[in-house]
């Protein structure tokens, strides 16, 4: 017999014969047939949290291999040779693909990105395969490539002291700010150095040494970096920080630690100079009007930003002055500022830093692609593309090919489906963040269990409520986990959701369980293969507790 692993269901009856090599307590991938199942592959052990996270890519349809190709030649003929220039790459620790690399000089800046396009023929069966995943998917410690490694890890991948081919964005600068037309080529690089954000920011910092040249490069980088970061949030860009859980696994098959990673400063010098980039292609594109793959994410509804700044009153956080009739541009200035007084609250009062920033959130459309210009609300843009990561996303590999064409340096066709493609990638992307969004709970649950086993199960933790809904609350307790306390474990009355949907309130005047709030809580249940954490208050007085045994 076997048990399906990730949700709960019916055994199954697995042919002897079809068994192979599976054990008791495997993880197998099981093929269902008209009689009895058979076991196609034995993964491991379901102790194992590494096991278990590629057992779930191969329930969710990933890992299923690639296409035949052949790529070409590397061809350093008809492109800008820059491999004598300093470039280098930030990237983290872990990362094994690098699709971008920087050279900062007084007078211009070059973003180099990888020329998957030179790699992957359009219409080619791997191009196909590529533009079905439209992404690769990253769990803890796996990833499913968009691309074979042969090419997301190696020919396309901008790995140091070797040549890589790429499409440059060539920005020059004045007084340390964009100024001038940008020109855009294909070109030839040689990485000097492959940074970690540790690294790069301990040379920043002065704690540890770099060659001089590769320091000043960084200084004005950051320099620039800086400069633009504050230009995007003065003409009205969101300031949402969302950290990343982070995990460490102790070698055994378990979860040794996870910890919130706030944005390094690296980050942020890389981040603004693919975004200048970002918005340098799409400008070119949508100003002669050209389809492609565009990144757009349109203006809010009013409705929506007015419902979030009675939220935010009603929760006692600061908000930005708006007009009684507004329209959608009044709604995204609004939404824009709120969301600046949100993070200065959220930091200054120490309360919601977690579920406050998740209503600004939830007040705006979602960003998607489209083969029109539509802006770029959350980043303030007039138009705005992904073209910086290629190896791991399709739209970006579309858009290369736009721009190649627009220059004349290559001929290749765009697909004749663009709408179909940009729906797709737009489902796609979903599908792949609420994959790596459950890992990440299979993780904690993993970790959480291994915690109460050494804390014993009446530990309690303090946490936030992050979320509520008729039924109960969400909150995220010990700094990295999430669980969800349901209304009937609540003490001492029944609970309604509130008008504004920020609290569940007591029916006979008893306690309120707002957004932001503190709670201390213990953890009543783990279901450890769904990721799943039930909680419960940790503290009852004696009335309450009377009134709950009624």
């Amino acid at each position: 017999m076997g048990e399906p692993y990730f949700v709960p269901g019916t055994p199954l009856l697995l042919d002897r014969k079809g068994a192979g090599d599976a054990r008791p307590g495997e993880l197998a991938v099981v093929r269902k047939g008209r009689g009895r199942a058979r076991v196609e592959r034995v993964l491991g052990p379901a102790s194992s949290i590494e096991v278990v996270l590629e057992g779930l890519l191969v329930e969710e349809g990933e890992l299923r291999g690639f296409e035949p190709y052949d790529p070409p030649a590397i061809d350093v003929e008809n492109r800008v040779d820059l491999r004598d220039a300093l470039s280098f790459t930030i990237d983290p620790e872990t990362a094994k693909d690098f699709d971008d690399a920087l050279t900062v000089e007084e007078d211009r800046a070059l973003v180099h990105i990888a020329d998957v396009s030179w790699f992957v023929p359009a219409g080619s069966p791997l191009d196909r395969g590529a533009g079905e995943r439209a992404f690769s998917v990253y769990v803890p410690g796996l990833v499913s490539p968009m691309l074979p490694p042969e090419l997301s890890e190696e020919l396309c991948s901008l790995r140091p002291h070797a040549d890589r081919l790429c499409v440059t964005v060539e920005i020059p600068l004045a007084d340390g700010l964009p100024a001038g037309e940008p020109s855009f080529y294909r070109s030839v690089i040689r990485s000097r150095e492959r940074l970690t954000y540790g690294r790069a920011e301990a040379i920043l910092a002065g704690r540890e040494r770099a060659d001089r040249d590769l320091a000043e490069a960084l200084k004005r980088a950051e320099r620039l970096a800086q400069a633009l970061r504050d230009r995007r949030f003065a003409r009205g860009a969101l300031r949402v920080e969302s950290p990343e859980v982070v995990f460490a696994f102790d070698g055994r098959g378990g979860v040794e630690r996870a910890w919130r990673e706030t944005e390094p400063h690296a980050h942020m010098l890389i981040e603004e100079l693919m975004i200048l980039a970002n918005e340098l292609v799409a400008g070119l594109l949508a100003g002669r009007r050209r389809e492609a793959l565009y990144r757009v994410h349109e203006r809010p509804e009013p409705q929506s930003v007015s419902l979030l700044l009675a939220r935010l009153v009603d929760l006692g956080v600061p908000t930005p002055p708006a007009p009684e009739q507004m329209g959608p541009e009044d709604a995204a200035a609004a939404a824009g500022a709120a969301s600046e007084l949100v993070a200065e609250y959220t930091t200054r009062a120490g309360r919601g830093r977690d579920a406050f920033p998740a209503l600004v959130l939830q007040s705006l459309k979602q960003a998607r692609y489209d083969p029109q210009n539509l802006g770029h609300s959350g980043l303030a843009s007039t138009a705005y593309c992904h073209f910086t990561s290629p190896i791991r996303r399709y739209p970006d590999l579309v858009v290369h090919r736009a721009l190649l064409r627009e220059l004349g340096a290559s001929d290749e066709p765009l697909p004749e489906d663009l709408a179909e493609h940009a729906a797709h990638a737009s489902v796609r992307e979903r599908q792949a963040a609420k994959l790596e969004y459950r890992a990440d709970e299979l993780c904690l649950a993993w970790l959480l269990e291994q915690r109460l086993l050494e804390l014993g199960w009446e530990a309690t933790f303090d946490g936030e409520i992050t979320g509520v809904i008729p039924s109960g609350l969400f909150l995220r307790f010990d700094e990295v986990f999430e669980g969800y306390v349901p209304a009937r474990r609540l003490p001492g009355d029944y609970f309604e959701l509130n008008e504004l949907a920020t609290a569940l309130v007591g029916r006979r005047g008893g306690r309120t369980y707002r957004l932001g709030d503190r709670l201390e809580v213990r953890v009543q249940d783990i279901r450890r293969s769904e990721g799943k954490v039930e909680l419960g208050p940790a503290l009852l007085d004696s009335k309450r507790g009377r009134e709950a045994d009624l």
